[in-house]
């Protein structure tokens, strides 16, 4: 494993919502405080909306640890097939068994217990995740639990976790009942480049490590990678992937390249592509203007009547004349030497001397027929 390889204590990315690792920063950090102090003051139903993988699992344990010690807790990961079986499942959590399996009596147990618990100065806390996938069944039987109070205090505290899909069941005109039960409604938005980078470092300090470790064109390929669409999860995988990369390779710092190897698995690399290609042609840029700057300076050529035959140096490394090879001499040489020092070649001497002969032919023809 790469921990001691990067100096880190624990592994920073693993998608598992660790509370350690809570980025309280932002929208996680806002949507936290709010969803404490609707806690605190008992006002009921509350909602936390986000895409899938930004965080809300981790918020709610985030809350979850924080109301430990005063608050009896009731966790659902995923919500049950109907409301009756939402019921029965609470009762239980509660310590209750019910006479009877009609609803009523069931909630009527279930008010009996929570009154125990709000008596002791303590709050119960039912938290279901994953609750875009209730139905309008389920979400009535919310609204049902809700409207349990004994004068203003609510006897449970309700938070419901989902990704975005859920508005749209809540937002039907059959739902309006329930919807106006929601004392507390939040998204989670997604990260910028900003909040990508703050959130990376905040993780690799949590583990023990320095962000030091990424290269400045590896924060930049982590940004361009994600645009402003960064949700938690796909930046713990592609920082994961990318740590792995740079180890694999016995590399101390993740570059661009690590980072280019670990999304083109994810379907992330085209943007990063382009950077790699435009960091190559910079770089080529700077050699050739570093080797035109280290490029000798020649002498400027003299021009004075006074300069004209310079004084000869003597070469270096020249052969003696009897040691060199003869020049080999050119075919146009040999042929018409004259025509070649005067700049005129064997093709142009052929052409000029057949026009002149044709001149002649014409002439004699011409005279023959005037003579006659």
């Amino acid at each position: 494993m790469y921990t001691k390889h990067f100096g880190l204590k624990i592994l920073p990315f693993e998608n598992v919502p660790d509370p350690r690792f809570f980025f309280d920063h932002g929208d996680h950090a806002r949507i936290r405080k709010r969803i404490e102090d609707s806690i605190a003051a008992g006002r009921g139903l509350m909602l936390v909306t986000g895409p899938i993988g930004s965080g809300k699992t981790t918020l709610s344990q985030m809350i979850k640890s924080e109301f430990s010690s005063d608050i009896k807790l009731i966790w659902m990961a995923v919500p049950p097939d109907n409301s009756m079986d939402l019921f029965l499942y609470v009762a239980l959590e509660l310590g209750v068994k019910p006479a009877a399996t009609e609803r009523v009596f069931v909630l009527r147990d279930i008010k009996e217990a929570l009154l125990k618990i709000n008596s002791e100065g303590r709050k119960c806390l039912l938290i279901i995740d994953e609750s875009h996938l209730m139905t309008e069944d389920n979400l009535n039987g919310i609204r049902l639990l809700n409207n349990l109070e004994e004068g203003s205090i609510k006897l449970i505290q309700i938070l419901l976790l989902g990704q975005e899909e859920i508005m749209e069941i809540i937002n039907r005109p059959e739902m309006e009942p329930f919807k106006q039960r929601i004392a507390t409604l939040e998204i989670i938005g997604r990260m910028n480049s900003d909040r990508i980078r703050r959130y990376v470092s905040h993780r690799i300090e949590v583990a023990g490590g320095s962000p030091s470790i990424f290269a400045e064109t590896g924060w930049e390929a982590l940004s361009l990678a994600f645009g402003s669409e960064g949700m938690p999860r796909k930046i713990n995988s592609l920082c994961d992937r990318s740590l792995h990369a740079a180890f694999e390779k016995g590399k101390t710092i993740v570059d661009v390249y690590d980072v280019y190897e670990a999304a083109q698995g994810m379907g992330l690399s085209k943007e990063l592509f382009h950077y790699i290609v435009s960091l190559k042609n910079l770089e080529r840029k700077k050699q050739d203007v570093s080797a035109e700057e280290k490029e000798p300076v020649t002498e400027p050529e003299i021009h004075s009547e006074k300069h004209k035959h310079p004084v000869s140096r003597e070469p270096q490394n020249v052969r003696p004349a009897a040691q060199r090879p003869a020049r080999k001499t050119s075919e146009f040489s040999l042929m018409a030497p004259e025509t070649v020092q005067k700049g005129i070649s064997k093709p142009v001497l052929v052409f000029l001397i057949f026009i002149a002969a044709l001149i002649l032919s014409i002439f004699f023809i011409l005279s023959d027929i005037w003579l006659q």
